[in-house]
């Protein structure tokens, strides 16, 4: 306790406490000798179950694992990206930052994300989250360029918060000093619902009728759903801890929510903002990795010729060009797509770099870029019209912006896809595919059979 009690930052503590008037915020930064963000996560759920949260980024550069909710940002509003802003301006505005370190996400972070379409009736699966949900962590640790950072956060009421810097301290030297890999029981796969997958195709060919008749629809992104069911509680750390092993060239992120936990593995950046530098993704056609490097070299090589997959990639592109031209002062966009290559599937890709001003919020930029017709459809108001027609379930969070914010403006968010709903004994796993007026029912449900397999594999479900 002496060495909490001595902590450099206690007496800067003990002035702010001393100087507040009503809820504030006391955040710092320090770095840490080693660590490992995954454990770190896991470490943790013996104080914070049901609030933590992960988030690497598809090139391994940046991992961030969150523990504890020092405050919840909720919004159900129609302008719910301006409401979690302002919620998050006013938060930070009564606030004592001592961060010495020029880390993107370090310091004070609200995690979270945005449902896919907030006008969609809930799910039950889906509620405990609503629709904008954010938090922000009591305990953070960011790994960046190999080193280790851990950020501390307490909200402070008077005076008498002083023995929370000390509780705060003692657990977080609890968790860093215990960095085993936890066991747990292994729950057992008991049945697949796959829904009526008839059915979905006829909704498939339903949105090509529309496309067809309708001169200024051009594309349609429809998304089913399986459940599966377990003897027991499944553990949504093993699975994040597969998905992390298993998928090194995706996002990979958690969240949870009481007893729920969303997570996956996404190959798919919304937006990813850093000062003046806005970065997005054109990530629409794809097609299956091959048994041999040959085989894959092939596929990648028609994926790049074949006329439907352009197609939807070009309606991708020049979406989130003209988004972008519209924020941002400068816009490069490459002339052709490339193939980005995970590990059960191959995608068109095409990186979008623009650049803003330092002071505009990664949320501005989020709020005008989802959905992408990647995941909507083009138009975007009249392909979630469709959606809503044809779609019998609610997304929830799948296929929507899932990341974080930090007190600078800055930031980064995934696509929620390749993702699925933990609740207690299920686990609720989406995948979609782009209609287009030339797509085939049954082609699409393979695609979205696809697209499935990395959740399956890391539930237990099988697809090695």
């Amino acid at each position: 306790m002496a060495m909490i009690k001595g902590h450099p930052l206690k007496g800067a503590f003990v002035d702010f406490i001393n100087d507040i008037n009503g809820s504030t915020l006391f955040s710092y930064v320090e770095k840490v000798e080693k660590g490992d963000p995954i454990r770190f996560y896991e470490n943790g759920k013996e104080w914070y179950k049901g609030e933590r949260f992960y988030f690497k980024d598809r090139d391994g550069d940046r991992v961030i694992a969150g523990l504890g909710s020092v405050r919840t940002i909720q919004s159900a509003s129609s302008g719910r990206f301006a409401d979690v802003e302002s919620q998050w301006d006013a938060f930070m505005d009564r606030s004592s930052i001592h961060n010495p370190y020029d880390i993107y996400g370090t310091g004070p972070v609200a995690f979270g994300g945005f449902s896919f379409d907030p006008m969609r009736s809930q799910g039950e699966e889906w509620s405990r989250f609503a629709p904008s949900f954010f938090y922000v962590p009591e305990l953070m640790m960011t790994m960046y360029g190999g080193e280790m950072y851990v950020t501390v956060n307490m909200v402070c009421e008077d005076v008498d918060s002083s023995p929370l810097f000390d509780r705060i301290e003692e657990r977080k030297h609890a968790i860093l000093s215990d960095m085993k890999h936890p066991s747990e029981k292994e729950a057992v796969l008991m049945e697949l619902r796959a829904g009526n997958t008839a059915a979905w195709k006829k909704s498939v060919q339903a949105a090509v009728d529309k496309i067809k008749a309708d001169a200024e629809l051009k594309k349609v992104v429809l998304a089913r759903k399986v459940t599966a069911v377990f003897d027991g509680t499944v553990s949504s750390d093993r699975v994040l801890r597969r998905l992390d092993e298993g998928q090194p060239d995706s996002f990979v992120f958690s969240m949870e929510a009481m007893d729920s936990c969303f997570l996956g593995a996404s190959p798919e950046r919304l937006v990813k903002k850093r000062s003046q530098t806005v970065l997005t993704t054109c990530l629409a056609g794809s097609t299956a990795r091959g048994a041999t490097e040959q085989e894959d070299a092939e596929l990648a090589e028609e994926l790049l010729h074949d006329d439907k997959n352009r197609i939807e990639h070009d309606y991708v592109v020049q979406m989130i060009r003209q988004e972008m031209q519209s924020m941002c002062r400068s816009v490069t966009v490459p002339d052709a797509p490339v193939v980005m290559k995970v590990r059960d599937i191959q995608h068109l890709y095409t990186p979008v770099v623009g650049e803003a001003n330092e002071e505009d919020s990664i949320l501005r930029f989020v709020e005008t870029l989802h959905p992408t017709p990647a995941l909507g459809g083009l138009p975007g108001e009249k392909a979630l019209g469709v959606i809503r027609d044809l779609e019998e379930m609610d997304r929830g969070f799948y296929a929507a912006p899932v990341g974080w914010m930090d007190y600078r403006k800055n930031g980064e968010f995934a696509v929620a896809i390749r993702s699925g709903l933990i609740v207690q004994n299920e686990a609720f796993l989406y995948a979609g595919c782009g209609v287009v007026p030339d797509s085939n029912p049954e082609t699409e449900l393979d695609e979205t059979n696809m697209k499935l397999r990395p959740m399956l594999r890391a539930i237990g479900g099988g697809n090695e």
